[in-house]
């Protein structure tokens, strides 16, 4: 019997795009810009009299505080989450919903009003909480339907793609096939090789040297350009929680007064700043919450595994730049993308990183474990060490559910981000200190264990907003 593996590169697990959410966001416009090209190669596109959407479960109930209306819109106009101007988003939405007209992919204009062709359902559709179906219907009056669904991460499948059948090869296929934490740790003894190495060389069986340094470069200039823009941005957040933002105060009491121009020029600030331990926790607190407020606001980020986590990875690695090591350079930054993107593909093949099928743990808690097993490698850790420090920092996010207030992605969420930054952090040097060899739970098992927590959560402790803070803190007390 042949033996397969999913091939998931850490392109796939590190994704540039839009906020507040991978899966309510990033996902939805993904599937109506898919749904835009069927029906181009399918001749049908210069037919379309009118398109409709209909949002299920989790996109329903939380869909607006989560952009998802937004997020369809402009994956039918055709714009690239990854280009668009931010800026220009509120005037497209504003000028679609006041004329009911819209420009299907920026070529063919149809009548379309979103309070009425955006539909929120919230019933459940069977193959995966975060549903949505597209229907087009032709001048001949005949419908086009196409069901996706957004199974986080950005990823997107269609129910008859079953859950991990995405992107198979055959072992034999792949130079070194890696289905768990054992495969990868093999390896690595095999070849007497860092983690991020094995990986790389993984990563050149999909793409060119200069592809991937390319793409890691574009990766790491938006999580630096997130943080900073976070940390020099006042005012409150969107959404009507009026939460304030907090990293530009921070960020202000922590620079005493450095002078820079611009994002570059500010890593080399802060590392000229004498920092005490008490600031240590306060800038890598300040990093994550700069990044998550960028994402609450519809800013770009880097997916991380997911939006909602989106600030964990860069502010543990901002951390080794401007405190660990600060003759760190683009390969040290190359190392811990490699090492972070690989842990997150173990949990997507062996759980889930969907905050709507496994709750809060399957998005802060993987990238906290991504982020300490990334930093343990730089830290020259082994092997054993990074995966042992990846099992520490999900071990105690186990059970975390996702209850964001009013459906946003800013209470607890933005939070939760500074402290899964701080649990890698501390993961990384415990696990250092460690014995490693002879770790008693496996990275394996932890994430087995999460996956067993995620099928028995209930339903309203998965980014529905039914239960926790969700239900006990009202949008009227904010």
């Amino acid at each position: 019997m042949t033996k397969y593996i999913e091939i998931i590169s850490i392109f796939d697990m590190l994704k540039i795009g839009v906020g507040p959410s991978s899966s309510h966001t990033l996902g939805p416009w993904r599937a109506a810009g898919r749904f835009i090209k069927k029906l181009k190669d399918t001749k049908r596109f210069e037919l379309i009299d009118s398109i409709t959407v209909d949002l299920y479960g989790s996109l329903s109930l939380t869909g607006v505080g989560h952009a998802t209306d937004v997020a369809v819109i402009m994956g039918l106009t055709g714009a690239d989450p990854e280009t668009c101007t931010i800026e220009n988003i509120p005037k497209i939405i504003e000028d679609i919903t006041l004329f009911n007209r819209i420009s299907i992919n920026g070529e063919r204009t149809i009548t379309f009003s979103p309070k009425q062709e955006i539909i929120f359902n919230k019933k459940f559709l069977p193959f995966h909480p975060n549903g949505m179906r597209f229907t087009a219907t032709l001048e001949n009056q005949k419908k086009v339907r196409e069901t996706y669904y957004s199974i986080g991460g950005g990823f997107v499948v269609q129910k008859e793609r079953k859950r991990a059948k995405a992107k198979r090869m055959h072992f034999e296929c792949f130079p070194r096939p890696i289905e768990k934490a054992t495969d990868l740790l093999k390896f690595c003894k095999q070849e007497n090789k860092p983690i991020s190495q094995i990986v790389l060389e993984n990563e050149q069986y999909l793409h060119t040297d200069e592809e991937i340094d390319k793409r890691l470069k574009e990766i790491w200039d938006v999580m630096l350009d997130s943080m900073y823009v976070g940390c020099h941005t006042q005012g409150v957040l969107p959404g009507g929680l009026n939460v304030r933002r907090r990293a530009y105060d921070t960020h202000l009491k922590l620079q005493k007064g450095e002078d820079y121009t611009d994002k570059y020029e500010w890593i080399k600030a802060i590392r000229g700043t004498e920092v005490r331990f008490r600031e240590i926790l306060k800038w890598v607190s300040c990093f994550a919450l700069a990044v998550n407020e960028v994402n609450a606001s519809l800013g770009r980020v880097v997916t991380a595994p997911t939006n909602g986590s989106a600030g964990v990875i860069p502010a543990v690695l901002m951390y080794y730049l401007v405190i660990e090591n600060h003759d760190a350079n683009f390969e040290d930054i190359k190392k811990y993308l490699l090492v972070a993107g690989e842990i997150g593909s173990l949990f997507k093949k062996g759980a889930t990183i969907s905050a709507a099928m496994g709750g809060c743990q399957a998005e802060i808690g993987v990238s906290s474990a991504m982020a300490a097993g990334a930093l343990t490698e730089l830290m020259g850790g082994t092997p054993e060490q990074v995966l042992m420090a990846s099992e520490i920092a999900m071990e105690h996010h186990l059970g975390l559910t996702c209850d964001p207030i009013g459906g946003l992605v800013q209470i607890p969420c933005i939070e939760r981000n500074a402290m899964g930054a701080i649990k890698a952090i501390n993961a990384c040097e415990m696990a250092l200190d460690g014995d490693a060899a002879n770790a008693k739970v496996p990275l394996d098992k932890v994430i087995n264990t999460m996956w067993q927590t995620a099928q028995d959560m209930n339903t309203k402790y998965k980014e529905t907003s039914e239960g926790g803070l969700a239900i006990n803190v009202a949008l009227s007390d904010c």
